[in-house]
């Protein structure tokens, strides 16, 4: 049919050759815009997620090429060149869309990810699920792109025929070769099995509280190496990814993101533990932070000078429970301060009259003695 339409119009053939080609790449772009304007159009009032704005965002890039380079391999066939050009051109098309295709399946994951981290959202208060899902689900997505970028490198060097008779000839030495890569690269296979053993065993995961190093933060990312970990103060904490395989460390959301807190108080013998306890049961009575499950006033060792007593108090997340025990800490020491100022800390001495002394400091100067032991004028 196209050879018939250059019959009727009698074109030179370079110049058949250009609008055949040029028309090719125009009709899949209208063909991309039109597809792009038909679908922003049923997203058009949509604030919140949507699949359709997911797949515009990670895949509008590669379907550029792809639809363009689709219609301009259908009409190669179709041009009048010599055999050099034809396959010059014919083998430029293959790796375009080689390279097009493996960065729209690259895309297709983003677009899952997106889809799995809007059904389970990470923002719940009880996000235990959530953040297992998560965990995994980075994983999978990077090495699911990497795998892809590999496999998309591999299809582009075997659409050559030199390199697939170099990559039969490296074949014959793979395993000596392979003896050499296993030694340079075990630290990093460590790192892999590392991170393929907690995407799935998963003593850590996304958004997980941990005490690593002496330090309180919470999980950030975990990448095939390494993982961060954001320090209350803002500051990041980046651990290699065996690490968590290797040594012990401190997860407070483990099994859920509800947890215990302590305040601790160091009074005198004489404090009220009564009157703590009714204290403590007003302050949490309308508390926003507790979450009603464990209160308790308990003395929990005896000094010589002071008794430690605990306060213990329960909330849904570790940053409450951290706030809420600043609260009770302050709150008890003010009801303490104002009612029963007594029972603070407090040093206790014991004078003992000797045989020589008196208590009263005028009978004392009048007896000729110094009742502060001070030296003698002459």
């Amino acid at each position: 049919m196209l050879e018939d339409l250059q019959n009727h119009l009698n074109m030179p053939i370079f110049l058949w050759n250009i609008l055949l080609g040029a028309s090719a790449l125009i009709t899949g772009l209208i063909i991309k815009y039109l597809i792009a304007f038909i679908l922003r159009l049923t997203t058009k009032n949509n604030t919140s997620y949507s699949l359709i704005t997911s797949i515009l965002k990670h895949l509008g890039l590669a379907v550029n090429y792809l639809l363009p380079l689709l219609v301009f391999n259908i009409v190669l066939p179709f041009m009048e060149l010599s055999r050099k050009p034809m396959n010059f051109l014919s083998k430029t098309a293959e790796i375009g869309l080689i390279l097009s295709f493996g960065f729209a399946l690259a895309g297709l994951v983003k677009v899952f990810e997106d889809y799995m981290y809007h059904s389970y959202d990470l923002s719940k208060e009880d996000n235990l699920r959530e953040r297992k899902l998560r965990t995994q689900l980075q994983f999978v997505r990077k090495f699911a792109i990497s795998t892809i970028l590999v496999l998309t490198l591999c299809a582009v060097l075997l659409s050559f025929d030199s390199l697939r008779k170099i990559g039969a000839g490296l074949l014959t030495g793979v395993g000596v070769s392979g003896i050499i890569i296993g030694f340079a690269a075990q630290r990093s296979l460590s790192n892999f099995l590392a991170g393929m053993q907690i995407a799935f065993t998963q003593p850590i995961r996304i958004d997980d509280v941990l005490v690593v190093e002496g330090e309180w933060g919470r999980v950030e990312e975990i990448t095939l190496t390494y993982v961060v970990l954001g320090i209350w103060d803002l500051r990041k904490l980046i651990l290699p990814i065996n690490y968590f395989i290797e040594k012990p460390f401190q997860n407070w959301t483990r099994t859920g993101s509800a947890i215990l807190g302590t305040a601790f108080l160091y009074l005198d013998h004489t404090a009220p533990f009564d009157a703590m306890r009714e204290e403590l049961d007003r302050i949490l009575k309308t508390h926003p932070l507790w979450d009603r499950r464990v209160k308790a006033v308990q003395v929990t060792d005896i000094r010589e000078r002071v008794v430690e007593i605990r306060f213990l108090v329960s909330a849904n997340s570790s940053g409450k429970a951290f706030d809420l025990r600043c609260d009770v800490r302050e709150k008890m020491l003010v009801f303490l301060r104002d009612n029963h100022p007594y029972c603070l800390p407090k040093t206790r001495a014991v004078l003992e009259e000797s045989a020589n002394k008196t208590n009263d400091p005028n009978q004392a100067n009048d007896a000729g003695i110094n009742p502060f032991n001070l030296p003698s004028r002459s």
